[in-house]
Order: structure tokens, then sequence, then C-alpha cells
């Protein structure tokens, strides 16, 4: 039996991809559950809008992060900055301390720091009835908010799905754009024919686009899938453009795609490529802010998610079906999109291009093709 042990040890021992994944999922779980993985909302991002908005907002309980003051602005102004996705919470002070008809706007696409707000401003209402005097800030502050209106905006009744179907599009576009890719073209290295392309007068980024045609069509049509079954059975809302949204996942889409291959041009088995699909997959689906709040997570850990290509497609996705927000407000998540595709598309073909060339191949400037996409 020990000389049994000593040969899976050394088994072990030339397989680095598995003895990385071991000790990497581990310290990645950690890493996820310990400092980004939390349901507790400390703080929320918050506006305060209307004649009484300085006040207001210098006398704010600390859970509301005060990210704008607006005096001379009303109602509009506060539902355009929730629509946008610059707030969760707008405050709507009215005009003066006797009129006491302060609207509260929730944005209802956050659903935690939804819950959290109501809780806070139910507390604010009990302190509000047990102040004596407006000469005080915060007496003029909880007396402008007794008895305030709080109105929860885009998903009124705080349902679980109206928030998860369209981050679900984004992780039907990942498994298939980047696990059944990455598996698809291993696969056709094992059985050999992938070689034989390398002897056909086609380009790498002819043979890229080639192996990657159906997997586009394959998740298109899955997406459509996801986003009728929500809209017909899950009574999930489309506010938005379509087109803003399919310019959003076609450019989140070709980021899985690129990817995928990525990952089949390093992986020699489709267990490794698997292996390192689901070191890809995990991070996105736990930090992109589809389940936890990016400001509810550690700094430490926060910038991962800028990273991350599903980070940006869910404030795209949840942002046009959801809230209706135009493509003028979503134009750095789409530029972000696009870049993150630039740059995995242009290592993909890199990568592919190299294992496509043959030995001694060279390039119409005569250099090595191995060499040279190395």
């Amino acid at each position: 039996m020990w000389a049994i042990v000593v040969k899976e040890f050394r088994q072990l021992r030339r397989d680095r991809r598995t003895v990385a994944m071991l000790f990497l999922l581990p310290f990645l779980f950690l890493i996820v559950f310990g400092y980004a993985a939390s349901f507790d909302v400390k703080t929320v991002p918050t506006v305060v809008v209307g004649p009484l908005a300085t006040t207001v907002a210098a006398h704010l309980p600390g859970q509301f992060d005060v990210v704008g003051v607006h005096p001379a602005d009303g109602y509009t102004q506060a539902f355009n900055e929730l629509r946008n996705g610059k707030a969760i919470i707008a405050i709507v002070t009215p005009a003066s301390l006797d009129a006491r008809n302060a609207q509260i706007l929730i944005d209802g696409t956050e659903l935690l720091a939804a819950r959290t707000a109501i809780t806070g401003f139910s507390q604010m209402k009990a302190l509000s009835s047990g102040v004596p005097t407006i000469n005080q800030g915060p007496g003029q502050a909880y007396y402008a908010l007794k008895l305030p209106t709080l109105k929860v905006l885009f998903n009124p009744e705080l349902r679980t799905s109206v928030i998860m179907i369209p981050g679900l599009c984004g992780i039907i576009l990942v498994f298939v754009g980047t696990v059944a890719t990455a598996l698809g073209v291993v696969r056709e290295r094992q059985a050999g024919t992938l070689e034989q392309l390398a002897v056909m007068p086609f380009r790498a980024w002819q043979v890229f686009l080639g192996k990657i045609a159906p997997y586009l069509l394959i998740a298109v049509i899955d997406m459509a899938l996801i986003v009728g079954a929500g809209l017909l059975v899950f009574n999930v809302p489309f506010r938005g453009s379509v087109l803003t949204f399919a310019l959003g996942a076609l450019l989140f889409l070709f980021v899985t795609l690129g990817v995928g291959v990525l990952i089949s041009t390093v992986s020699q088995t489709q267990g490794q490529a698997i292996q390192l699909s689901i070191m890809t997959l995990l991070p996105q689906i736990l930090l992109s802010g589809l389940f936890f709040p990016l400001y509810s997570m550690a700094a430490g850990v926060r910038w991962i998610s800028y990273v991350l290509p599903m980070t940006y497609f869910v404030k795209v996705a949840r942002g046009v079906m959801v809230r209706g927000t135009p493509f003028v407000a979503l134009w750095f998540p789409l530029s972000m999109l696009a870049v993150l595709g630039a740059v995995v598309f242009t290592l993909s073909v890199l990568r592919f291009r190299r294992d496509l060339a043959p030995a001694g191949a060279k390039d119409e400037d005569g250099a090595d093709v191995a060499e040279a996409s190395a």
C-alpha cells in the first residue's frame, strides 16, 4: 500500500495544475467568504435633493453614505440618480420644515441595501418623534424627515427573481463562452484534428472565429430563452433598450469566448480545461455583485471585482432590464467590456496562432510564427 501512496504523490507532483488548484481553491473560498461574501450592508450610497438637502445630508446616520447633495433639484433628479445607478437611496427634502413631506426613494434592485434602508428610516422616524425642538442641527434633520413617504422603485415587492434573472444571463454566457468553448477546442486537439487546420489555407483569426461561431450562436439562443422565461414566467420587467442590452451581452460574450479559447491554448486535456475554467468561473459569480453588493466587500478584495467582466455585465443587464437605464448612463461598463474584450481577444488569437503554426512555419515577414507569438 505504501508503494501506491508514493506513486500517487509522484503523479500529483507531475500534475502541477491539479496541485495548484487543490491549494488555490481553498484560498479563494477563504477570501471570498471571509472578506467579500457579506450580507451585512453597513453603508448605503445616498443622494439628497431639495431645499433642505444640505441640512439633512449633514446629519444623516453613518449608514447612509452621501454621494451627492443637490439643493436646487427635486424628485426628477432623485429618480434619475437611482435609475442611472449612481445611488441606492434618494431623499427628496420638503420645501420647508413646516411642510414635513419628505420622500424617500429606494432602489428595489438592491435587496439587501433596500431592507437596510427601510430599517434605518424606521429608526429615524422613531427618533424624530422624540425631538422637542428644531433649533439644533440634528433636530432639523429629523424634523424634516418626520413621517416621510417611502417609495421602493423598480422592484416594489423586493422580489428576488427580478434581480436574479438578469444575472442568470451572465452565468449562462460565462458557462457557454468559457467552459464549453475551452472543452470544445481541447477535445479537437486531443482528437488530432486541430493540427489539420494548420495545413489549410486559413489565417489564425479565421480559424478562431470559425471555432467560436457555434458557441456564440448557442449562447445567444440560451440567453434569449432565459430572458423570455424571465419575462413570461417570473414577470421580470424589461424597461430599457433592447439594443443596449444586446450590445452589452455581445461584448460580454466576446470576452467569455476569448477566455475559453485562451484556456484551451494552455490546456492539454479536458480535465485541465475544466480546472482552469472553474478557477475563472467562481470569482465571476461570487465577486461580480450578483449575490453580494460591491460596496459591502472589504476594500482590499473589492478591486478584484473591477477586473472581472461579469461585474460590468451585471450592471448593464440589471440597469437595462429592471431600471430602464439609458445608454449614456452605461457608457463606463460598456467601455470596460469593450476594453477587456479587445485584450482577451488579442491574447487568444496570438496563442491560437502559435498552436496552429507548424514547426518552422514563417509569417509574412519571414519570422518564426511560434517565436513571434510566444
